[in-house]
């Protein structure tokens, strides 16, 4: 099959593509580096023509509460109207575990309404929902410094962080099979509360930094209950581990 992949060049992306070419399928890399653009519409009809399947992994530059809100909404609006021209029959999108839980994040907020716009839609769909991946494990314990560097606030509700190859492979796990008009949720095969997490991997990491436990910690402008980051019902659990993933990314290096 032809299955483009908006946001092919990143981060998930990359991975995706990757991962469809040995399963030796079509895959196309379509993001503005490659003269795709979801916001102006540029080159969609082209990327489009003949394709079967349109993955989107794209994120938004920036997460400022309406330029991220602009973005998605824009970026699927767009898409869904060139898949209709263009026949294609199965819309995949990526999301976050708990977009429907935490309304004061402005993110989430975002990432509710593309997937009501695609709900809402007439092509066929497909929704992955993921926990947090290994590799913002850093951004995320930053968005929690204190002010002196020297702690790291962390709330005690659960946390289920996954590898980004494994959120690729279920991606595309997704987009070879039937559409499901309907999500589905992966995370990691460990959970834990957010504290021991982090404590344990700053300390993998060998960052000094002591983690505080606070339960009143937000999480980009969300206060958590316990139960906010993670799966609720049934989910597709992850293998990779955070530690066996943290070995092979520093023996990488």
């Amino acid at each position: 099959m032809k299955i483009v992949v908006i946001g092919g060049t990143g981060l998930i992306g990359s991975k995706v593509v990757a991962k469809l070419g040995e399963f030796g399928h079509e895959a196309v890399a379509a993001s503005p580096k490659t003269g795709v653009n979801t916001i102006t519409g540029e080159g969609l009809a082209e990327a489009f023509a003949g394709a079967s399947v349109v993955i989107d992994v794209s994120n938004a530059p920036s997460w400022e509460d309406t330029a991220v809100m602009e973005f998605f909404q824009t970026s699927t609006r767009n898409q869904l109207a060139a898949e209709a021209a263009a026949g294609v029959g199965h819309h995949v999108a990526l999301s976050i575990v708990g977009t429907e839980r935490l309304p004061e994040n402005g993110y989430f907020r975002a990432k509710l309404a593309q997937e009501k716009l695609i709900e809402g839609s007439s092509i066929p769909f497909s929704i992955v929902h993921a926990t947090q991946f290994f590799e913002f494990v850093p951004a995320i314990a930053d968005s929690t410094a204190a002010a002196d560097g020297g702690t790291v606030r962390m709330p005690p509700a659960l946390f289920q962080p996954i590898a980004g190859d494994d959120v690729a492979q279920a991606v595309v796990r997704a987009s070879v099979e039937s559409p499901l008009n309907g999500r589905v949720e992966v995370a990691g095969p460990e959970r834990l509360s957010m504290d021991e997490f982090f404590r344990n991997a700053l300390s993998a990491l060998g960052d000094p930094r002591e983690v505080v436990t606070d339960p009143h910690t937000r999480y980009y402008g969300s206060e958590l209950d316990e139960q906010s980051l993670v799966p609720v019902g049934e989910a597709v659990l992850a293998e990779i581990k955070y530690a066996d993933w943290l070995g092979r990314t520093t023996a990488g290096k």
